[in-house]
Order: C-alpha cells, then sequence, then structure tokens
C-alpha cells in the first residue's frame, strides 16, 4: 500500500534534509508545506504521516497537535528539550525525532506510524463503506439502527457481566433544531472512549452506551460535555442491570425528560392529581376510586395524548411519501396509526385498570404475522416528551421494516 507523508516546516531547508532521510517508493506520495498553508489544505493530512518541524514554531505546532489528535504525528527539532518533548506528547504526538537521529534509526522509527497511517486508511474506506450502507453517520460515527446494536451489546454485556451505563440525550424543543447534529455528535465522541457507541434514534436525539462506568461518573463526564457545547442539551442516565431492551429504552427516557422538566420547573406534585402515587408504588387514598383515575386518564388523552399525537402527524405528514397518518381517541384509548398499501402500524394507549397504562405497538406487512409489543407505564411517567419520542421510534421502527414506504 502507498504511504502518504506530509511534511510541515516554515524552513524550506528542512524539507530536503527529511527527503534525504526517506527511502521512499514510487507509489509513495510526499507533500511539503507551512504552518499556515494547513488550514487550506488539511484534507491532505487524514491518513497521513505528518513531520513537522518544531524548531522555531513550538507553539504552532502545539497548535497544529491539538486539532491532529487521530494523526501520527512526529515531531523533529535539532533541540531536545524534554519539557517541550512531554507538552508534545500531552497533546498527542506520536513520536520525537532529533533532527540528527541516524538515518537508519529515522527509517525505523518511521514505520510504527506507516503503520498506524494504514490502519487509519481502512477504516477510513471502512467508514464510507457503513455511511454509504446508511449504517453510520457520514460526519461522525453514530449508529442508525440502534435496535441491532443495543441487542448485540446488552447481551454481551449480560454474557460477561460487564458494567455500563445507558444515557438518553437530547436538547429541548427550542434547541434541537439550532444545534447542529454534527457538532453536538463531535463534542459526545471526542469525549468517550472508543468502545463506547453513539446511536440516532431520532432527529438531533440519541442513545449513548458507556461501558466500565457507573451512573455518578457518567453525570460528571456529561457535566463535561455540557460545557463544550453552546445549547443546552438534557441526558438522563440509568445503570444497566438485568433489563430488556425496551425496559432500559423507557428507563433512560424517563431520566431524560425528569431532568427536562426539573429544568423547567414543572416538578410539582400539586399540579397533576397524577403524581400523587407514593415513591414504591402504593396508591394515595384519593385515587383508590376507579372513577377518578378514569376521569384523570381522560384528560390526560385531551391534554397530552391528543396534542402530541396530532403534532407528531402534522411533522411528518408531507415528509414521508405514499403514508398515511390517522390519529384519534375514544373514551380510555388514544391511537395513532400509520400506514401504506403494504403495511400498516398501530400504536395504542389504554388504561386497563386504575394503576397502569399500556402501550400496544404493531406492525402487519402484507399476509405476515403480526408483530408485537406492549409498554406499560405509572400513570405519572407518560408525559409530553416521553410520548413523542416513543411515537418517533415508532415512525423508525415501521420506516425500517418497510422499504417500500
Amino acid at each position: 500500500m502507498a504511504n502518504k507523508i506530509v511534511l510541515i516546516s516554515d524552513d524550506s531547508d528542512f524539507f530536503d534534509y527529511i527527503k534525504s532521510k526517506l527511502e521512499l517508493r514510487k507509489s509513495d506520495e510526499l507533500f511539503t508545506f507551512s504552518f499556515d498553508a494547513v488550514p487550506e489544505r488539511i484534507h491532505l493530512i487524514e491518513s497521513s504521516v505528518l513531520i513537522v518541524n518544531s524548531e522555531n514554531a513550538r507553539e504552532k505546532t502545539l497548535d497544529l497537535l491539538s486539532i491532529l489528535k487521530n494523526t501520527p504525528v512526529i515531531v523533529s527539532a535539532y533541540n531536545d528539550d524534554d519539557t517541550f518533548r512531554r507538552k508534545c506528547y500531552r497533546a498527542g504526538m506520536f513520536d520525537f525525532l532529533p533532527l540528527l537521529t541516524p538515518d537508519s534509526e529515522f527509517r525505523a522509527r518511521m514505520i510504527p506510524a506507516l503503520t498506524v497511517s494504514g490502519l487509519l486508511e481502512k477504516n477510513k474506506f471502512y467508514r464510507e463503506l457503513l455511511a454509504k450502507k446508511n449504517i453510520i453517520s457520514s460526519e461522525n460515527e453514530v449508529f442508525f439502527n440502534y435496535d441491532f446494536i443495543l441487542e448485540k451489546e446488552l447481551l454481551e454485556i449480560t454474557n460477561k457481566s460487564k458494567k455500563a451505563v445507558f444515557a438518553a440525550i437530547s436538547p429541548n424543543d427550542k434547541t434541537k433544531f439550532v444545534l447542529k447534529p454534527a457538532f453536538l455528535e463531535s463534542v459526545i465522541l471526542n469525549n468517550i472512549r472508543k468502545n463506547d457507541i453513539l446511536m440516532n434514534f431520532a432527529p438531533n436525539k440519541y442513545f449513548l452506551l458507556l461501558f466500565d462506568i457507573d451512573v455518578k461518573s457518567a453525570e460528571k463526564l456529561w457535566q463535561k460535555i455540557s460545557s463544550e457545547l453552546t445549547e443546552k442539551v438534557y441526558a438522563g442516565f440509568c445503570q444497566v442491570l438485568n433489563q430488556n431492551k425496551q425496559q432500559l429504552i423507557n428507563e433512560a427516557l424517563n431520566k431524560l425528560h425528569e431532568a427536562i422538566n426539573y429544568d423547567k420547573g414543572m416538578y410539582n406534585s400539586t399540579q397533576n392529581p397524577l403524581n400523587s402515587l407514593n415513591a414504591v408504588g402504593g396508591i394515595d387514598s384519593s385515587y383508590s376510586n376507579f372513577k377518578m383515575f378514569k376521569q384523570e386518564f381522560a384528560r390526560k388523552i385531551e391534554q397530552v395524548i391528543t396534542p402530541v399525537f396530532y403534532q407528531i402527524q402534522q411533522k411528518y405528514s408531507n415528509k414521508l411519501s405514499g403514508v398515511l397518518f390517522e390519529q384519534g381517541s375514544g373514551d380510555g384509548y388514544g391511537t395513532f396509526y400509520i400506514k401504506n398499501k403494504y403495511a400498516v402500524g398501530c400504536f395504542r394507549i389504554t388504561s386497563p385498570g386504575f394503576s397502569k397504562i399500556n402501550i400496544d405497538i404493531t406492525f402487519q406487512k402484507n399476509s405476515e404475522p403480526i408483530d408485537t409489543k406492549r409498554i406499560t407505564f405509572e400513570p405519572e411517567e407518560l408525559e409530553a416528551g416521553l410520548l413523542e419520542d416513543l411515537l418517533e421510534q415508532f415512525i423508525l421502527e415501521y420506516m425500517k421494516g418497510n422499504n417500500d414506504a
């Protein structure tokens, strides 16, 4: 495989000197430019080995290292200053080679950097392939099919008794269309480890799986991430224990919307009688009457469920060709349908008693068996933001399963 090497220096004599040390093949590519030319030619640096002349350019070298953390950079200078060299290593330098290093040693120490460069080139190729197949985003390593990824990782966590934290992440309604997804994704990815997984589950909304960490440490990490963002973004964290996939998603979404509502000052149990359920699942005496609960559920249909159904229907109606949305409600239920000529999906909310709210989701394509699942909530858990997220998931699942939609 051809090697790509970039020499950066403000001293043109440096280029000739380094060329004499390299054993270049005809297939290798060599580029030379000054520090000031880096911004306009940054595209040439991808999957390259950089050899940087830091002589009389220490600050420029450190600035360069700060923006090229994933590129193998070899810093070279006549003066081997220990303090400066430590700063370079902390900034992400791959190796330090004094200019008077013998040619044979110079070439030998180039080999590891060229190996890393080759791996980066392969990684770039595979990333482009995955992006083309719509598995990850084109700008960042964010997975689209969170269903498959999460199912696979939860099985691995269970089998190997791994420690992990799962999070749901979202800006609030005012900023979710202001904050650019690529920026939000980049900030998160730059602060998590390589084996942590960021997944998209709705426009500008994400799931995050963090390994070998507890909730308290994850929340501290989020504080650091938040400090680098230009807009307010919320996160809800839960420890991965023995939950199934849907239980984990529901728990994280609940935590997320607790954070959003807390920030809005909405946590006041006197605002909604449904919130008088106590912390251990017992029911306040005022709720022992089934008729009273039924009235409150009817109010929730009117004030929460129907408005969210209408909002989502309006949002998607003109965006998906050949797809029909229908929503309605009646005594003790609310329904949201998505249909095309091949398949139908139904999202139905009911309350069979005075202690639970059920969401039944069904999909059917042509004459295939009906695929169904149920999500159950405590009455106080189902609020507008969470319901909107669940509907977004429902629509995405329908579209993934129906290429004709």
